[in-house]
């Protein structure tokens, strides 16, 4: 049996709101896939209050370089994470950066490196429900951009090029890891090419930063997440997404 397909126009049962007490969100939002991570975003924007959650998901407002920053996470796997985008859209979210860890496909790309992904291939079940959705999504262009700016003005190594995003972790085969690490596919993760896809569809700008957090390359698995250049690099990735969102400019300017 095959997944039905509904005319683009045809309209969910239950849709993503604002419900008439809750509280609009920063329209600059920085979503977290990991629970260190999300600590960092909130240490380093100073998240004031106590944080209300969706979806059991922790949501702080914080503030950097003088603008209001939405901080939300842990958001784990392509369904969770696209369950809260959803809320957080429906509140008010337009600018989101998604931080977080990826495995290594390619022997040039090393734990504690970054990599910003240009384009994503789906192999998530997230994307194929929405309209539209693309099997090699993208992100937000300019948001891209602005990541990359960063990226070239701090002190990290990185990478740019496609990522490989799959809802099984435990079924990142070696045949799977050989050849999309031979097609040129930087790393794996578990949620971007579903946020791209849902952005697009949502109108909303996002755009991801992927810490390398171990290696698969030479098919057996190389954990680093303990090793200091690795957190070292968690730590300079937040400081990035966070100024990529501050200085990101809504208006165009001639």
């Amino acid at each position: 049996m095959s997944y039905l397909t509904p005319p683009e126009s045809e309209e969910a049962v239950i849709t993503p709101r604002r419900g008439g007490t809750e509280a609009p969100v920063a329209p600059r939002t920085l979503m977290t896939f990991t629970r260190p991570d999300y600590f960092e975003v909130c240490r380093l924007a100073q998240a004031k209050g106590q944080a209300r959650t969706f979806a059991d998901c922790p949501v702080r407002e914080g503030c950097w370089q003088g603008e209001a920053i939405t901080l939300a996470g842990p958001v784990l796997g392509a369904p969770f994470a696209v369950m809260v985008l959803e809320k957080l859209l429906a509140l008010g979210a337009r600018i989101v950066i998604a931080l977080g860890w990826c495995g290594s496909l390619r022997p040039e790309v090393t734990i504690g490196e970054l990599v910003l992904p240009e384009r994503a291939y789906s192999e998530e079940g997230t994307s194929a429900h929405y309209p539209g959705a693309d099997l090699e999504p993208r992100p937000d262009l300019r948001l891209f951009q602005s990541l990359n700016e960063q990226l070239l003005q701090s002190a990290a190594t990185f990478h740019t090029g496609q990522v490989w995003t799959t809802d099984a972790i435990y079924r990142e085969t070696k045949y799977k890891v050989e050849t999309y690490g031979a097609r040129g596919m930087l790393a794996v993760e578990m949620e971007m090419s579903a946020l791209f896809n849902v952005a697009q569809y949502r109108g909303a700008a996002l755009a991801g930063l992927l810490v390398v957090s171990d290696e698969l390359f030479n098919l057996k698995w190389r954990h680093g997440a303990r090793q200091e250049v690795f957190q070292q690099s968690r730590r300079l990735a937040a400081a990035v997404a966070l100024d990529a969102l501050a200085s990101f400019q809504t208006v165009a300017t001639a």
